[in-house]
């Protein structure tokens, strides 16, 4: 396990400037804000990974939100998105608080750490196959610091999904072939050469549009993420 080099590497991930047209938006939304945020100085820059550096399970998303973690500078927080996920997280054991508003409000996840394939808020939630590429580098990183610690990830939706099953295998996990397809539900255990196996979970992603239609209910989520916590070793709450 290596905290600081995890410190490090987050501070990197928050100076990128590597995708123009994701700069341009993210600072540009940083600029004229939300009305609902008018106040707020917005962070307004590449979103780091959150969780501890000994985390034994990680959750992948697919980008921070304009005016959620573009705005507070923390993954899934300040949206609906993250309301969900981590009232979903309180519910199983493993965050101190049900709520995530903002980077000072004292949350902490218990062997859980949050990250995304993607750093910066893309237009219309949609990044472009060459900036999801060339992000990759980083999420390549932060599993190579992990790997002593982490057993399992919960992949939230068929994008990160995709984005996600590349860098596991730079990572030095060894994904099947054909690759594994994405479901709610799926699971894959991926071997390592050098060292013990991860458990991979997919999941609907908790998008407004798939929780509010009932496509992904908060026990669906919470089923996903106490099979996955269990898998990492981790000590879920039962319902």
């Amino acid at each position: 396990m290596d905290p600081e080099g995890l410190t490090r590497l987050d501070r990197r991930i928050a100076g990128c400037r590597a995708c123009p047209r994701l700069v341009a938006w993210r600072e540009e939304v940083a600029r004229t804000k939300r009305a609902a945020f008018a106040d707020w100085t917005y962070w307004g820059r590449p979103v780091p990974g959150f969780g501890p550096p000994d985390a034994r399970l990680l959750i992948i998303g697919l980008a921070p939100a304009a005016h959620g973690g573009n705005r507070t500078g923390r993954m899934f927080t300040g949206d609906r998105s993250g309301d969900v996920l981590y009232q979903a997280l309180y519910d199983v054991g493993l965050a101190s608080r049900p709520a995530s508003e903002h980077a000072d409000d004292g949350l902490e996840l218990y062997g859980v750490r949050v990250t995304a394939p993607v750093h910066c808020a893309p237009p219309a939630n949609k990044p472009t196959p060459g900036e999801r590429d060339a992000c990759r580098p980083w999420l390549v990183q932060e599993l190579r610091l992990l790997r002593p610690t982490v057993r399992a990830a919960v992949v939230l939706g068929a994008f990160g999904w995709q984005a996600a099953l590349p860098a596991f295998a730079e990572a030095g996990w060894t994904v099947p072939r054909p690759r594994p397809v994405f479901g709610h539900g799926a699971q894959v255990e991926l071997a390592a050469a050098d060292g013990p196996p991860l458990g991979v979970f997919g999941c609907f992603h908790v998008s407004q549009r798939n929780t509010f239609t009932g496509k992904l209910t908060p026990e669906m989520l919470r089923d996903v993420l106490r099979t996955a916590a269990v898998a990492a070793g981790l000590s879920p709450v039962a319902s």
